[in-house]
């Protein structure tokens, strides 16, 4: 099976008895003398088992135990799964060990059979526990730790760590849902995860705590260079892997805005730190995005002094939604988000007696050309002769529906007329190009 176990006894014969049988089974064994020499081991091995006698001179097996265990913690490791071995037939033994948390009990003389069965049971049950704790703690995308797994082990970290919180979050990461959809989408949190991981040590611990936005904890980082040299290596990585992923084209300006709390600089508490790397974090955005922002004290008490708790909550409601949908040109929009918008505008248009158009248009190309790679383009055009106030939405892989509010239905056929010159500038092959255009007006409050 290839386990490792390591085996303690006192007993020089039955070290070399457990070693020659397990060594049959095709195991690795380490056999060991005492419980202290079990503690030095432990600091740079991991085995998967440890057999544990309990009747040994100086420290016995319980006081091994605990101290394992005690060890493990500070190490930040998984329990091993220990097996305690015992030559008298004392119940009383048996049950404090179970107790305390051992993994099954075997008495000497050893039954050669239930020996090894217990050995094979104790680890693949232990494998299987891991394993399931293991994915109820992962962010299955992305493979950090979900957000309530992370921000248990982040406050944790940060009670006796020297170390960095930052937060992290994609800057314009809803535009690649809106025009490439949400599985390309997908493919850049992937991306990102692996440029993370790539730029960050083992021991550091990051977690997926929204969409895209991502809490980690740094014990290397201890100063705003190092927060500002990371966030630069992760800004110019994702945008290279963005354009890998979706051509060189790609011109949405995707990047991170990073914030930064240190600890135990600004506090240890982990609620405090969130704040201030989440105020930090803003204020990047605030300063052009693609950037770091370390949480400064000064800052943030005149803000709360110029500023009621409402003012303060607007105020950040306002920088999440003006972050989430800043763009150049006509939105690109799914459908539905779509919907609603078109909903909302009728009211609107209804109430204050303004009209609208709503264009369809329908794409064709040859059987050589490729029509996703063509509707791409003839969206990107649509964003770029339309005013920031219009609405386009992909329907069909084929079919883009453009919605233009508070306009007359002259204005409307002039539009039309652009979108069809620019169509024919843009078509160096023989794609074409069909629409239809209907006029909303509420002068009757009728469509």
């Amino acid at each position: 099976m290839g386990y490792w176990i390591a085996v303690v006894d006192d007993d020089a014969l039955l070290l070399r008895s457990a070693k020659d049988l397990l060594e049959g089974y095709a195991m690795r064994v380490s056999p060991l003398r005492s419980g202290a020499a079990l503690l030095k081991f432990m600091e740079t091995n991991t085995p998967d088992l440890v057999v544990l006698d309990i009747l040994m001179p100086d420290m016995d097996g319980f006081e091994t135990f605990h101290a394992l265990r005690a060890l493990e913690e500070k190490l930040g490791r998984h329990t091993t799964p220990v097996i305690f071995l015992s030559g008298e037939n004392d119940t009383a033994a048996e049950r404090r060990g179970l107790r305390d948390g051992a993994s099954d009990f075997v008495r000497k003389p050893i039954d050669k059979d239930i020996f090894i069965s217990r050995i094979f049971n104790t680890i693949e049950s232990h494998k299987t526990i891991e394993l399931l704790t293991e994915k109820a703690t992962l962010d299955k995308l992305t493979g950090f730790m979900n957000k309530a797994s992370g921000i248990e082990k982040i406050t944790e970290i940060c009670q006796d760590h020297t170390g960095a919180m930052l937060l992290f979050d994609l800057d314009n990461f809803k535009l690649v849902n809106d025009i490439y959809g949400h599985d390309m989408g997908d493919q850049v949190l992937i991306a990102f995860s692996e440029i993370v991981k790539h730029n960050t040590r083992e021991e550091d611990v990051i977690s997926r705590i929204g969409g895209d936005e991502f809490l980690g904890f740094f014990g290397n980082i201890t100063s705003e260079n190092a927060v500002k040299s990371l966030t630069d290596r992760l800004n110019d990585q994702i945008l290279n892997r963005c354009v890998k992923l979706m051509g060189e084209e790609f011109d949405l300006p995707i990047g991170i805005s990073v914030g930064a709390a240190f600890v135990p600089k600004h506090t240890r508490d982990y609620t405090t730190l969130f704040k201030c790397a989440d105020s930090a974090m803003y204020r990047a955005k605030e300063s052009g995005k693609h950037g770091a922002q370390i949480y400064d004290e000064e800052i943030y008490d005149k803000a709360s002094d110029d500023e009621s708790d409402l003012e303060a909550d607007l105020s950040r409601l306002s920088r999440i939604m003006e972050e989430r949908g800043e763009a150049d040109g006509a939105m690109v929009i799914g459908k539905e988000t779509f919907y609603q918008i078109y909903r909302f505008s009728i009211r609107f248009l209804s109430r204050y007696k303004k009209g609208a158009e709503k264009i369809l248009f329908n794409l064709s190309v040859d059987e050589d050309e490729n029509l996703s790679d063509f509707t791409k383009q003839f969206i990107e055009m649509l964003k770029n002769k339309l005013r920031k106030s219009d609405a386009i939405v992909q329907i069909k892989s084929d079919q883009i529906l453009v919605f233009l509010p508070i306009i007359t239905k002259e204005e409307g056929d002039m539009v039309a007329g652009r979108i069809e010159k620019a169509f024919a500038e843009m078509n160096t092959g023989s794609a074409k190009m069909e629409y239809i255009a209907k006029h909303v007006s509420f002068e009757s409050n009728e469509e």
